[in-house]
């Protein structure tokens, strides 16, 4: 069926224009575009220390952070040791295998990290990963002095 130019007749349009439509919808994804290059996650400054032989993980279902002052963060939000267990039960109830992923600060001490991995083990939590920056290979010494 072949339209008219002039559009001097009786017949109602029976068909949809659904170039609007898309003309709406491509700005929108451009403005999406545009303004996610701009968006910048709070994220927590935290030196990870290097280590060669990491592995990496495919999900974490909980993120701590030891900061180098010896605050900790749960998936990026300030927290208590109190609110910390708490979210870990929580954790532990709605999924039966939790993994929490740890991040210690190079700067961080020792015993604080190891009180977290401790919390984490008394709430029942089995696994849990250390999170690192990987290391360069190191070079492979060769069998002569």
């Amino acid at each position: 069926m072949a339209g008219k130019l002039g559009g001097g007749g009786d017949e109602p349009m029976t068909e949809i224009n659904i170039v609007p439509l898309v003309d709406i919808v491509l700005v929108v994804l451009i403005i999406f575009m545009v303004t996610a290059t701009y968006m910048n996650p709070q994220g927590i400054k935290v030196n990870l220390p290097e280590a060669a032989t990491g592995e990496s993980i495919e999900s974490s279902s909980l993120g701590i952070t030891v900061a180098a002052d010896g605050a900790l963060f749960l998936d990026g939000a300030p927290v208590t040791e109190d609110a910390l267990r708490a979210a870990v039960r929580a954790a532990k109830a709605e999924k039966a295998d939790v993994v929490c992923l740890i991040a210690g600060d190079k700067d961080a001490r020792h015993g604080d990290v190891t009180h977290v991995i401790d919390l984490v083990k008394q709430e029942g939590i089995a696994k849990f990963a250390i999170n690192i920056d990987p290391a360069a290979e190191p070079a492979v010494a060769t069998g002569t002095p």
